[in-house]
């Protein structure tokens, strides 16, 4: 059975812990090849914002990219794969794919699903926005990328950060088509 390929890339803004749960889960699936794509800056906050360490996220991965390797499979569009999730989408990294700027494999393999027409969800981290920052999610919107600002929910009644980050990782699953066991969605009975 051939695997699902799957592009799990982290930039430098908050919420590395939301990239840390998405990889546990697409690691742990035996239909999955996780291709790990993490810039320096995303190594930084991972360290200063949480107790991660590389490894519990590089670990998860089949192949672990630096963001300077522009000529890794991902930059390719001849390269097949199920799509791609960015999280977090630092407003830099998004406005560099909103202008089509190819400078590391991040903005290359957002690009490269953006031209072959594969799933791309950016899950966006900031606040408060700025007009810049709105137009270029219209700009990643329109060009065929999902938008997802990292904004979990309360109905599953969270008790933990890693219960916050676990129901935002299973929303982002779902835009991919990717069951998951993260969280009780809306209607089912919750545990309190």
């Amino acid at each position: 059975m051939d695997k699902k390929k799957v592009i799990l890339a982290a930039s430098g803004a908050s919420g590395t812990t939301y990239a840390v749960k998405l990889a546990q889960h697409l690691g742990s699936l035996d239909s999955i090849e996780l291709h790990l794509i993490i810039s320096n800056a995303a190594l930084k906050v991972m360290e200063l914002e949480t107790d991660f360490k590389s490894g519990d996220l590089t670990g998860c991965a089949d192949f672990v990219y630096q963001q300077e390797n522009i000529a890794a499979p991902p930059a390719s569009g001849s390269w097949c794969h199920a799509g791609m999730i960015l999280c977090p989408c630092s407003m830099a990294t998004l406005a560099a794919i909103a202008q089509g700027l190819g400078s590391n494999l991040i903005h290359r393999a957002a690009d490269v699903c953006l031209k072959e027409r594969r799933k791309l969800i950016l899950v966006t981290r900031e606040t408060p926005l700025n007009l810049i920052h709105i137009r270029n999610m219209e700009t990643v919107t329109l060009a065929g990328a999902t938008v997802m600002p990292a904004s979990p929910g309360f109905y599953h009644a969270p008790k933990s950060i890693d219960d916050m980050a676990a129901h935002m990782a299973g929303r982002i699953l779902e835009q991919m088509n990717i069951s998951h066991d993260l969280y009780r969605p809306w209607g089912e009975e919750s545990e309190r």
